[in-house]
């Protein structure tokens, strides 16, 4: 069983450059479950927007990382959300609720000291179970 076998690991580069530095993926799906991970907003998304902003855009990045995994919002069933300022959890709870309304995943929120890049407000990562 080969680390990349199409059978029964997928992987979903977002084509980040970090991706490569860092040696991860956007996400990997295996039986059935897509882990998509932390994810931030891009340039144009990072200068001059809330909260609110970042986590939409973040939140769209994951859901193309999903559905080229197979997958979609729907089958969400875990999110855990990084703040670098709780004052920030009401733009960031819009945000997810606008995405995860219908789907109610469980869900954590927390406050950490800083992301990659300063202009980071938020990092979002999911966890998705797809039927096999």
């Amino acid at each position: 069983m080969g680390q990349n076998d199409d059978r029964i690991r997928q992987i979903v580069s977002s084509g980040g450059p970090f991706e490569g530095v860092y040696g991860y993926s956007r996400a990997v799906r295996v039986a059935g479950q897509v882990h998509v991970s932390g994810t931030t907003a891009q340039p144009p998304h990072l200068d001059g927007v809330d909260a609110y902003e970042q986590a939409r855009a973040a939140l769209a990045i994951i859901e193309t990382a999903l559905r080229e995994a197979g997958s979609s919002m729907k089958a969400v069933v875990r999110t855990v959300t990084y703040v670098t300022d709780m004052t920030d959890a009401e733009l960031v709870a819009k945000a997810h609720n606008e995405a995860f309304a219908q789907v109610r995943p469980a869900a954590t929120l927390v406050e950490v000291s800083r992301l990659l890049d300063p202009r980071m407000k938020v990092e979002i990562e999911v966890y998705a179970v797809e039927p096999d």
